[in-house]
């Protein structure tokens, strides 16, 4: 098992977004998926993120608005997509 450690990229301000970054999610200083990533196993971490998409998914047209379902979901994606690429949910560009 190769070892892993978590890195937070540095963030000068969180801009609240009802999608990517809710401002409910930020209240402590941190923001909770990085708090997640920090307390997981890469593994862990990747099963959650592939888990959340798939919840988003799923209750598309059922709870919230269908296309922030959606969005939310293409958020957990990019983050898996990111993290398995460089480490990084939210890689500087």
């Amino acid at each position: 098992m190769s070892e892993y450690r978590f890195s937070p990229p540095p963030r000068p301000e969180i801009v609240p977004d009802v999608v990517d970054r809710p401002s409910h999610y930020t209240v402590g200083g941190i923001e909770t998926i990085d708090y997640m990533q920090a307390k997981s196993t890469a593994d862990e971490f990747r099963g959650y993120l592939r888990l959340s998409a798939l919840k988003y998914l799923s209750r598309a047209g059922h709870k919230d608005d269908e296309l922030q379902e959606y969005k939310k979901a293409a958020v957990f994606l990019n983050w898996l997509i990111n993290f398995m690429e460089t480490g990084l949910i939210r890689p500087e560009k």
